[in-house]
């Protein structure tokens, strides 16, 4: 981490400083560091770095940062620094920059590289084939241990990771393959085929990257070949693109259930946080009509029963807490692969099950309370209110669970289920039981106060 003194180098000019303390320093705190200054300092820190840092600093670095690195530097210094950059990060950049931008890049590029970016570039985003890396080890049958690690030494210095090595046919085609611990541990002259395991989990280029990470999870891999639907090694995805992809990923989820789109950081201008949430929040007030819409016939059995004033914040902030539990721990059960759509009835048995214990206990609450806000000639409320909370909650946890899993079935993110969405609908069912039930009891029983 950086201390204080590199931290406030630059305000105190004292650049020579600067350049020593950032050169001796991990590339992804220098990165970290650069990113948090002002924009017009980013490019000085950045121009203090010497080469072999600035190429390993310029691939930690947001991508929006990156971006502006790249207008403020000279094309050569720019060409270099992407050049270096491995291929799975190259076409992450390639994604946000101007089509211009990429063009006059790509032709800059040396031909091994733009292949090589050109081939990721060319999958749908989202899936193994976009976040794979082309820089991998591959090698034939017919060589032996002591060949591999030969031509490990002196052609793969520059590979992502060495730790596994795939075994190929003429054909590139995947066959097998065998860890550097094997490689290592076995004699000089045996062959390469006899000690490589013919069980290799793999993907294809159009699986979602979604499913890699829960197959790498799965597996405990720290790397996993990708393959095309021939069965060529294409290339292969780290676990540090997984680590990026599950952080992706419920970093995405959790913003959906919020309400919020995607993209958005904590630091985020004030202009895009507006631009993130503001549809949301005028979707969500749009939503909201339907629930002001089932109060607005019963203005006057809210009039002649004021208590019913009190306890409807009761049922919106209850039922639709209990929507988004079961919503919750739905979706994170399909996001990582735990529960699938097939598991429904399993699922929503046990819900309906706890949802059961908590109805009750939930519904005897609100009796005891409006029993304790209403007036005498008030208290049948009670009976009523007990009676819908307990029947709001069999109906929360039940489409907590159905609507996400109906979703996936749809092949739909579950996480498009966000809480405001399930909280309104919730708040609509409830509050038209209620007021519904109230007002027969008033016409019916002649219960009027």
């Amino acid at each position: 981490m950086l201390t204080q003194d590199v931290r406030n180098s630059l305000d105190i000019a004292d650049l020579n400083q600067l350049k020593c303390d950032l050169n001796c320093l991990q590339p992804v705190d220098v990165g970290e560091y650069i990113s948090q200054l002002p924009e017009k300092q980013r490019a000085i820190a950045f121009r203090l770095l010497n080469k072999d840092q600035a190429i390993d600093v310029f691939e930690y670095l947001p991508t929006e940062v990156q971006e502006e690195l790249i207008n403020s530097l000279h094309d050569v210094q720019v060409v270099h620094l992407v050049e270096e950059m491995s291929p799975d990060e190259r076409a992450e950049l390639f994604d946000e920059l101007p089509a211009g931008v990429v063009k006059r890049l790509l032709q800059q590029l040396s031909p091994e590289q733009r292949q090589a970016t050109a081939t990721i570039l060319g999958y749908a985003e989202g899936t193994a084939g976009r976040v794979m890396t082309t820089e991998y080890v591959r090698l034939r049958r017919g060589l032996t241990v002591g060949e591999a690690l030969s031509k490990i030494r002196l052609q793969d210095e520059d590979k992502e990771t060495i730790y596994y090595a795939y075994v190929t046919d003429d054909n590139r085609t995947l066959v097998s393959v065998v860890s550097l611990r094997q490689l290592l541990f076995t004699f000089p002259d045996v062959l390469i085929k006899d000690i490589a395991s013919s069980h290799v989990v793999k993907v294809r280029t159009e699986t979602s990257q979604e499913e890699v990470a829960r197959i790498m999870q799965r597996y405990d891999l720290i790397a996993m070949p990708v393959v095309d639907r021939e069965d060529r090694l294409v290339g292969i995805i780290t676990i540090d693109d997984v680590v990026d992809i599950l952080e992706e990923e419920a970093t995405e989820d959790i913003q959906k259930l919020a309400g919020v789109s995607g993209d958005e950081e904590a630091l985020s201008p004030a202009h895009i946080t507006i631009r993130k949430r503001l549809p949301w929040l005028l979707g969500i007030m749009a939503l909201y009509i339907g629930a002001a819409s089932a109060i607005a016939p019963f203005q006057q059995v809210i009039a002649a029963v004021p208590v019913l004033a009190v306890i409807m914040p009761i049922f919106s902030n209850t039922g639709g807490t209990v929507g988004i539990q079961a919503l919750t721990v739905t979706i994170r059960g399909l996001g990582v692969g735990e529960v699938t759509p097939e598991d429904t009835p399993k699922i929503l048995r046990k819900e309906l099950l706890a949802g059961l214990g908590t109805a009750l206990a939930l519904g005897m609450t609100m009796i005891f309370l409006s029993l304790i806000w209403a007036k005498p000639e008030e208290r049948w409320v009670a009976l009523i209110a007990g009676v819908v909370m307990a029947t709001n909650t069999m109906v929360a946890v039940t489409l907590g669970t159905l609507l996400p899993m109906g979703l996936r079935h749809l092949k739909l993110d579950p996480a498009l289920m966000s809480g405001p969405l399930v909280t309104t609908l919730l708040d609509t069912i409830g509050f038209l039981t209620f007021l519904s039930m109230i007002s027969i009891a008033l016409k019916v029983f002649n219960l009027q106060p």
